[in-house]
């Protein structure tokens, strides 16, 4: 496994989180000064200082639990308000299009490249914000001097090591599925055409050479895929193009559509069963992997200084679906909401951070909190 895949599995889930945020805030309509802010918070927690120093540190990427845990800190370091379901269908959405980008990879280099972009997008989105924006370039220059200089073959070890991540989720995206690139079962259909890696040749030529090295003969013969000669290599400065568009907005292609995770189909259950049969960490591996976790709660604001008007994000159509998937009570004439994730995760030092920062959902002037997100589309 290799210890530099951590800072990259970070940055770009996040900028795939962000993309989903942004797209849908604006799609809603949301007031200028709210959508600012949660951008700005977000990102702004998300790259503070500190918690990107202990993230750039060589260590072993996390498991699953521990990382989806540090994105539902990210995901309310802002006046917005997930429900655990909504939360996941989030989280489903950032880990698959990660994962289609890294099997999409022409050569592991490109990882560095995909990373620039969506380091770019995220850049974007809080251009109006300098405090924020300097955060951001202290994550570029951290980037290039860990991943500048490394290998080919580093790469490739980093790779797998993402690679290995994610074999188990197949889960199913709808804007993949209607565009073809994602089968019913939730495996990705790779294409047989486009550029191939950079320093190789399109197939279609075979040459024999003779004990010196010298060329005897060259036959061209006729290849049934549709490949292009490799891209010239792209930039690695931000804001300028990094040479694939593998990192951006796959949300800015599809324009309105709504793009949702579907329930999973029966050839995926086997998976998902593997899944929940993944072992329990030991103590050690515990303590390890909520350092960063902890760093981050270190910087999160005490519940007297968070804003009073808040608002919650539903991923569900429905005032009918949402009251399924979380509960609510009124107190004082105000809907307090409660976001019950104690059966996640069974790590007790890990469900006890979770509950203590648990925020309670109210509005000050007595309004119901804005139903923001209609994300999800659901078949039977």
């Amino acid at each position: 496994m290799s210890v530099k895949a951590l800072p990259i599995m970070f940055i770009n889930l996040g900028g795939e989180m962000m993309y989903v945020l942004f797209q849908r805030l604006r799609a809603q309509n949301i007031p200028s000064d709210k959508a600012v802010k949660v951008i700005n918070d977000i990102v702004g927690t998300m790259f503070d200082l500190k918690f990107v120093e202990e993230l750039f540190k060589s260590q072993e990427l996390y498991s699953k639990k521990a990382l989806r845990s540090v994105f539902e800190k990210l995901a309310h370091a802002s006046i917005m308000r997930l429900n655990t379901a909504s939360m996941d269908k989030l989280y489903d959405l950032m880990t698959m299009v990660f994962k289609y980008q890294v099997c999409l990879c022409s050569c592991s280099t490109d990882l560095l490249m995909i990373t620039l972009n969506h380091l770019d997008g995220i850049r974007a989105f809080v251009s109006e914000s300098s405090a924020v924006f300097s955060q951001i370039d202290n994550v570029y220059f951290l980037l290039l001097k860990t991943y500048k200089k490394m290998e080919s073959g580093e790469f490739q070890f980093l790779r797998y090591t993402l690679l290995n991540f994610f074999q188990d989720l197949q889960i199913r995206v709808s804007a993949f599925l209607k565009d073809g690139t994602q089968t019913s079962g939730g495996r990705f259909v790779l294409p047989t055409y486009g550029p191939v890696s950079r320093g190789a040749e399109v197939p279609g030529t075979i040459r024999e050479y003779g004990p010196n090295g010298n060329l005897l003969s060259e036959i061209g013969f006729l290849c049934d895929c549709d490949y292009t000669p490799a891209l010239a290599p792209g930039s690695l400065e931000l804001g300028e193009n990094h040479g694939t568009s593998l990192g951006t907005s796959i949300y800015i292609n599809h324009g309105s559509e709504q793009t949702s995770v579907l329930p999973p189909t029966r050839s995926s259950s086997s998976s998902q069963s593997h899944e929940q049969k993944e072992p329990e960490p030991t103590n050690q591996d515990v303590e390890k992997e909520l350092s960063l976790l902890a760093c981050l709660i270190g910087q999160a604001k005490p519940k007297d200084a968070l804003p009073a008007q808040q608002f919650t994000l539903n991923f569900f159509g429905s005032v009918e679906e949402n009251t399924e998937n979380f509960q609510g009570i009124e107190q004082d004439g105000q809907l307090v909401v409660n976001i019950d994730i104690s059966k996640r995760d069974k790590r007790d030092e890990l469900n006890q951070i979770l509950a203590d920062l648990t925020m309670n959902n109210t509005d000050t002037d007595g309004n119901q909190p804005d139903d923001l997100l209609d994300l999800m589309d659901h078949v039977s």
